[in-house]
């Protein structure tokens, strides 16, 4: 039986890659300003601003995002966390 590969994640990297997908996801869905998205979904504009800066956010937030942009956990992380 073969040893899985021990895949090494670096915390701030992986937080540079979901905001980046977060903030793709908003424009795509047309939102030119990160303030009417969050606006639009009952979301803090300054707790959001800091999501696609690549500050550290909670699961219930992340989930709470994925709610909004109307997709699933697969979608999500689908694209940009190769």
């Amino acid at each position: 039986m073969k040893a899985k590969k021990k895949v090494n994640l670096n915390a701030d990297d992986e937080l540079v890659k979901l905001a980046a997908r977060i903030k793709a996801l908003r424009i795509e869905r047309g939102y030119t300003s990160y303030e009417y998205f969050a606006y639009d979904h009952d979301i803090s504009r300054a707790q959001y601003g800091r999501y696609e800066k690549g500050q550290d956010i909670r699961f219930s937030s992340l989930i709470k995002l994925i709610n909004a942009f109307d997709i699933s956990i697969e979608e999500f992380f689908s694209t940009g966390f190769e």
